[in-house]
C-alpha cells in the first residue's frame, strides 16, 4: 500500500538539511531503485524552485510499504530527523486514484 509522510521543518533549517541530505537522498533513491518510491521532494519557502537562502518548509515522500509501522519505522530514521530538521512527521495511508 501507498504512504504519505508529510514532514515539516523547523526554522531555520537550511545548514541541518545541507549537512544531512546526501544521506536522506541516498535513503530515497535506494527505495526509488526498488521501484517503491512515487514521487517526493521538498516544499520551497519561497515562490521558486531554487529557493536558495529562503531554505525549505518540509517534505513529501509517497512511497510504498507493506505496512502503516513499517512506514513510520522509515520515517523514524530519516537522517533529517536525525539531523533536527524535522520539527513534525506525519505518516498517513494514501489511496491513489489518479
Amino acid at each position: 500500500m501507498l504512504y504519505v509522510i508529510y514532514s515539516e521543518d523547523v526554522a531555520d533549517s537550511l545548514e541541518k538539511r545541507r549537512l544531512a541530505r546526501p544521506a536522506h537522498i541516498a535513503r530515497l533513491q535506494e527505495m526509488k531503485a526498488q521501484g517503491r518510491v512515487v514521487l517526493g521532494g521538498p516544499f520551497p519557502a519561497i515562490d521558486s524552485e531554487e529557493p536558495g537562502d529562503a531554505g525549505m518548509t518540509g517534505s513529501l515522500v509517497i512511497a510504498e510499504f507493506e505496512s502503516l509501522e513499517a512506514a513510520k519505522s522509515w520515517a523514524e530514521v530519516d537522517p533529517y530527523v536525525d539531523a533536527g530538521v524535522y520539527k513534525n512527521v506525519t505518516v498517513k495511508p494514501f489511496k491513489q486514484t489518479i
